[in-house]
């Protein structure tokens, strides 16, 4: 399946939900750098008061969101930079966010790009996984993700044991409603998970034995 067909093929939270346990990878030119996503947010466009988008809120801060599926919507807030995929037809502002990965290929540049963070540390958050990964820049913003360096396996994934639906976060000072609603995801476990307590860490990191 093509990008644009699949991020457009189905709700963005079911989308979201299908994304976890696949495999994103970034080719800085030297190596591949990625890890498996373990976590995503859905954000559902003009009526999510969460949404970037809300109210049909368009600028060239978000025009990544306008795209059609498969756009990128790179974004930063101070020194981060943030991963989000445009979903459904073009000029539908609906997106999802990475938020976490496994780490799975070129861990030692990752670690060097994170100043030595090791283990769950390593790609726990948004913002980390960007750092990780080697971003410094907004420079692959709107664009498809099919002409730029990151791409995400469709032809395979890892399959969650089961997948927790909880409430986004840093959104809590917006409208409670939609600030509410269970819209990330997650597998049971996951260490890479933005805020799993260690307790809660399971031995096979929330994945299935088997995979398709």
């Amino acid at each position: 399946m093509d990008y644009e067909t699949y991020f457009s093929s189905a709700p963005t939270a079911e989308i979201a939900q299908d994304l976890l346990g696949r495999l994103l990878t970034f080719d800085t030119g030297k190596e591949i750098l990625g890890g498996y996503i373990v976590e995503t947010e859905a954000y559902l466009g003009k009526n999510d008061r969460c949404a970037h988008s809300f109210g049909g809120h368009r600028s060239s801060a978000n025009e990544g969101l306008y795209g059609k599926a498969g756009t990128l919507y790179i974004y930063s807030q101070r020194q981060y930079f943030f991963f989000d995929v445009a979903t459904q037809a073009e000029n539908e502002p609906q997106g999802i966010l990475i938020r976490a990965i496994e780490p799975s290929l070129g861990i030692e540049q990752m670690q060097l790009n994170r100043h030595g963070k090791t283990g769950p540390l390593l790609t726990n958050g948004p913002g980390k996984m960007m750092q990780a990964l080697g971003i410094t820049s907004r420079k692959w913003d709107c664009q498809f993700i099919g002409d730029s360096p990151f791409a995400i396996d469709l032809s395979q994934r890892k399959i969650p044991e089961k997948i927790i639906a909880a409430e986004r976060v840093g959104v809590t000072q917006r409208d409670p409603y939609w600030a509410g609603q269970k819209l990330r995801f997650y597998p049971q476990g996951n260490p890479y998970v933005s805020t799993m307590k260690k307790k809660f860490f399971q031995k096979n990191l929330g994945w299935r034995l088997t995979s398709i």
